[in-house]
């Protein structure tokens, strides 16, 4: 596999500190802000943005957009033991939250289930703790984690492919505001949004008001349960790559292109697919390279081959829960 990643060189990666708090000396962070991120009240999902001052820590200006924090929810197990520390994707850009180095965000859905086996209620120990929160609350903080599913070293150098789904929103929201920053950006960033319904998307109305605003950002959606806006059938992140294949040809058919996924389990296989019915091999071979025999026909694979006989290169960043 390592012979495979080799192959295509990637980006240079910034230089990243990580575990300036443990969790057994974590930072005092204090809610600032939270309010509910979906694209309507109606959505059977609650999601919320999250904003924590830091400020008497060791994270301000030092944790970046693509990076983690953790949080130590009160209380303990059944067993009675602390509960583990929790990881949450930053959701703002490097400088901080509204450019305010003291401040980090996140994003975070409630856990609500059934257990299957005993058709109990099961309630998130974290994200419900979390989303109760009110301003003024102290929370617990650790981190930052994470070093590779970051931006590059020299991010004006490249142009961009983000997929989400769910809050696998969170470091693009970062991202893309620290792209659409820089004084001089001339990237193209493509960002597709997956969910199940128009009413779960997040950050909806910020991420058209980006695209209005500037002319190098496009913010698609897909719908998996419902017809698209245009009145297109319902469908996955994926098929964006379909749907606007000159758009996403024009960026990943140069060297410039980097392609990034985030959120849900699965996704990365379908995207794989989109991008080998997408492109030529040759340019194809930028982002995955296959084992010997997979070169024919893609309907056949299965996530199990990811990554060892379908192998992410260096220019194809995933994180995948």
């Amino acid at each position: 596999m390592s012979d495979r990643r080799t192959a295509e060189p990637g980006p240079a990666l910034p230089q990243v500190e990580m575990h300036l708090h443990p969790p057994d000396r974590p930072a005092r962070g204090v809610v600032v802000e939270t309010y509910s991120c979906t694209a309507s009240p109606k959505s059977a999902a609650f999601v919320r943005h999250i904003v924590l001052d830091v400020s008497g820590s060791d994270l301000p200006g030092r944790i970046r957009a693509g990076q983690s924090f953790g949080v130590l929810p009160p209380g303990t197990t059944e067993q009675g033991r602390p509960h583990k520390v929790r990881l949450y994707s930053i959701a703002n850009a490097t400088g901080g939250e509204g450019g305010d180095e003291n401040l980090i965000a996140t994003t975070v859905k409630r856990t609500i289930d059934e257990h299957w086996e005993t058709h109990r209620l099961f309630l998130g120990v974290a994200s419900n703790w979390l989303c109760d929160l009110q301003v003024g609350d102290e929370i617990r903080v650790t981190g930052p984690n994470g070093k590779r599913f970051l931006l590059p070293a020299r991010p004006d150098d490249h142009d961009y492919v983000f997929f989400a789904t769910g809050t696998g929103i969170a470091p693009f929201r970062g991202m893309v505001r620290e792209l659409l920053s820089r004084p001089d950006h001339r990237s193209k960033i493509v960002l597709v949004m997956g969910s199940p319904f128009g009413t779960d998307l997040l950050y909806h109305k910020e991420f058209r008001a980006l695209q209005d605003t500037h002319p190098n950002f496009t913010y698609l959606s897909a719908l998996s349960r419902e017809s698209q806006p245009d009145g297109s059938p319902p469908m996955y992140v994926q098929s964006r790559l379909g749907s606007h294949a000159e758009l996403f040809r024009g960026i990943l058919s140069t060297e410039r292109g980097l392609v990034y996924a985030c959120g849900l389990a699965g996704m990365e296989l379908g995207i794989v697919q989109g991008l080998y019915r997408l492109l030529p091999a040759e340019e194809f071979a930028r982002y995955v390279t296959l084992a010997p025999g997979l070169e024919s026909d893609p309907t056949g694979w299965t996530r199990r081959m990811i990554p060892r006989e379908i192998a992410p290169t260096r220019r194809m960043f995933l994180e995948v829960y």
